[in-house]
């Protein structure tokens, strides 16, 4: 079976959770024994496959032989009819929409949603091209509500990403330090981190309880998309114990994991979520990441976030940068109510297995029938 795999957002460069999840895709599928072909523009294939790939396979310490790049129309202007013709050599096409959809010939059609765009009314093209795409799947029960509702589409599937619980496994060597860690992109526009709000949460930490915040520091992982507000976010964390790492390979990314106490995110702050849901945090991964290597998630409740922490970590959750910080002191105040939700967060992780995804791949890629 042949299958080739798209994502608008692969090339150029992202290393975020789209990237990841539809590589985790492609790798399930290598090693179901499909013919897995991911779609990159014709003029970056006149490179070495092989360079294209290695950013790639460092973000995820992970080996993506077998997996092989294929010119596609889609990223260049040109007729429909060409672009039409040219799915039709393919028994089955996985689309990580970014908010566009196209006709496709394939024999299985399936389209991943992230994203709960707002789309504005329909027309009968855009209903026949959604039609189209037999399987609809989203990576969280948040995502799918608001596509359903403002999509007006029956989602059949939702397919939440794992976290490898190897990998972030957290050896007696490895001691938690007083560290507080965030993971994500650096960029302003659309679900920005809101890297900001926390810089502002942490200082007035500090300037309330200074004794007991002594030795924290604050540290931001990332890869930097938005320089200007990158550099505004340096510039508000001057004088301030904050730590800024960029672009880390992904075995010290790990270690940042396994070492943090405490996880915070910011993602949607501000913002309703009823009216922007497409700037809300659509799952989660880092999050998830964090709770395997055993940090304790204190993070906005908004998007998907909700539903990654489950009911025995609801607490963790605040709507206010008060209640981010009292939530904080709690913690830091009793070490061994933090010990106590380290382990129910590195518990629910495990919820998110790999298993269970490839589980829930197979049976929308139809592999049950194919292979």
């Amino acid at each position: 079976m042949k299958i080739l795999l798209y994502s608008p957002y692969l090339f150029p460069l992202h290393f975020g959770g789209g990237e990841r999840y539809i590589l985790d895709c492609a790798c399930l599928a290598r090693d179901a024994g499909y013919e897995v072909f991911l779609a990159a523009p014709a003029k970056l294939l006149e490179k070495n496959q092989l360079s294209l790939l290695a950013p790639y396979e460092k973000f995820l310490n992970r080996s993506l032989e077998g997996i092989h790049l294929v010119a596609a129309p889609f990223f260049e202007q040109t007729s429909f009819v060409k672009k039409l013709i040219w799915t039709k050599q393919w028994e089955e096409i996985y689309y990580l929409t970014d908010g566009s959809f196209f006709f496709s010939l394939a024999q299985r059609n399936i389209l991943h949603i992230q994203f709960p765009l707002p789309i504005a009314k329909k027309s009968f093209l855009q209903n026949w091209k959604l039609a189209n795409w037999q399987v609809k799947n989203t990576n969280s029960f948040f995502t799918k509500q608001y596509v359903e509702k403002n999509w007006q589409t029956k989602v059949q599937f939702v397919h939440q990403p794992y976290v490898d619980q190897n990998e972030f496994a957290v050896s007696a060597a490895i001691k938690k330090q007083k560290q507080i860690l965030h993971v994500g992109r650096f960029f302003s526009q659309l679900h920005s981190k809101r890297q900001d709000v926390l810089i502002e949460a942490f200082r007035l930490l500090i300037k309330k309880e200074p004794e007991l915040l002594k030795d924290w520091r604050l540290s931001f992982v990332g890869s930097v998309e938005d320089q200007e507000y990158f550099q505004s976010l340096q510039e508000k964390a001057a004088g301030l114990p904050i730590d800024f790492f960029t672009d880390l390979p992904r075995q010290e990314l790990i270690k940042k994991y396994q070492t943090a106490s405490i996880y915070w995110h910011a993602t949607g702050y501000g913002v309703n979520q009823d009216e922007h849901p497409e700037m809300m945090e659509h799952f989660g991964i880092s999050v998830l990441e964090a709770m395997a290597a055993g940090a304790v998630p204190l993070v906005i409740r908004r998007g998907g976030l909700p539903e990654v922490l489950g009911e025995k970590l609801d607490d963790c959750l605040w709507d206010d940068l008060t209640t981010c910080q009292e939530k904080t002191l709690e913690l830091l105040r009793n070490p061994e109510e933090l010990t106590a939700k380290a382990k129910l967060a590195k518990e629910r992780s495990q919820y998110f297995s790999q298993e269970r995804f490839r589980q829930t791949l197979m049976e929308m890629i139809g592999a049950k029938k194919h292979v």
